[in-house]
């Protein structure tokens, strides 16, 4: 069945202010600002991630007589298994606490660092607000250059 010609214009002139619409919505600052931020914050995710696993736990883990946190778990069907990696193969329901905790010392230092960019922002914005808005000098100059020209 062939679409009538006016139907067909009319689902092209809406399909196209549609696309308009989201040209305009995407190109917005504030969308391209989030996206810009939420790649940062992958970015920043995966550095604090390395920073837990590969700086802090490991000296935690040689003071607790060489324990790795992410091979602490307790195996929910009752068997013993000699590694995480033995009871995952055998497909036992576990619960991977050392993996939370490695989890929270992440959070932990992604919410601090949050914390200390907050703290900085708000610093900035205060001087700012208290920072008089007096005329500049280029306006003080224009200023008397005109009340020259009036005299």
């Amino acid at each position: 069945m062939i679409p009538e010609p006016k139907a067909a214009k009319a689902v092209v002139e809406h399909s196209s202010k549609v696309f308009t619409e989201f040209k305009e919505f995407i190109s917005r600052g504030n969308v391209v600002d989030l996206a810009i931020g939420v790649i940062m914050g992958a970015a920043f995710g995966k550095i604090v991630t390395a920073l837990v696993n590969d700086i802090i736990m490991p000296p935690i883990g040689l003071i607790m007589k060489g324990i790795d946190f992410k091979d602490l778990y307790i195996p929910l069907n009752g068997k013993h298994y000699a590694t995480l990696a033995d009871a995952q193969r055998d497909g036992a329901a576990l619960l991977c606490y050392g993996n939370f905790i490695n989890v929270i010392i992440e959070f932990v230092i992604i919410s601090a660092c949050v914390f200390g960019l907050v703290k900085v922002i708000n610093t900035i914005r205060k001087k700012e607000e208290a920072t008089p808005a007096g005329p500049t000098k280029s306006e003080e100059l224009l200023t008397e250059i005109r009340d020259l020209l009036k005299k």
